[in-house]
């Protein structure tokens, strides 16, 4: 695997190394051992698949609170997306900055999504299926939200999303007390 590191602080692209010969190829998504190396989360607790039907659909922005802050490993396995993180991170160098980038069943590449961190996607084509690894269990009682076209942020979404749930609708604007990122202080 190679891991090319984001102008975020900790977030990563993660390429697979592809080993091919005529029948085809072999890559490793997931190696503990590389992970742990490069200063990685190493232990996942669930494993979550989405299909998005419609192309400009958004998912997002979500996160989760300490004790269930969760790491993510977001991989695109049919279609294509544009995958957007924001370090939410009172300490970080790169706190209330954004990064986004195309994740496709095509170029196989992987978004590695820190603790502290707001994660969503728009759809880039119809059937857009995600496929991520998540290092806490969903904790309905810690999640939070940004609104994906909140100012503070300035997302540029490559299409306008067209549709956008009514839960992923409703989250205020940025507010540190609302949103409770003072409890990522000092996450690296």
């Amino acid at each position: 695997m190679i891991f090319h590191p984001t102008p975020l602080a900790g977030a990563f692209l993660i390429e697979p190394e592809r080993r091919g010969d005529a029948r085809g190829f072999f890559a490793r998504i997931f190696c503990e051992e590389e992970f742990a190396r490069a200063g990685l989360e190493t232990r996942f607790t669930q494993a979550n698949n989405s299909l998005t039907g419609r192309r400009g659909t958004l998912r997002g922005m979500h996160y989760q609170l300490p004790p269930a802050a969760e790491v993510k490993l977001v991989r695109c396995i049919g279609g294509a997306i544009h995958d957007v993180i924001v370090d939410l991170r009172p300490d970080s160098p790169s706190f209330g900055r954004w990064f986004g980038a195309e994740l496709s069943a095509e170029n196989r590449m992987m978004m590695y999504v820190p603790r502290g961190f707001a994660h969503g996607f728009v759809t880039l084509t119809e059937d857009a299926e995600a496929f991520y690894f998540v290092s806490d269990a969903y904790a309905p009682q810690q999640e939070r939200g940004l609104r994906y076209d909140d100012p503070w942020m300035g997302i540029e979404w490559p299409v306008t999303p067209s549709e956008v749930s009514a839960k992923d609708a409703a989250w205020p604007a940025f507010d540190p007390g609302f949103h409770g990122t003072e409890s990522f202080r000092g996450l690296r």
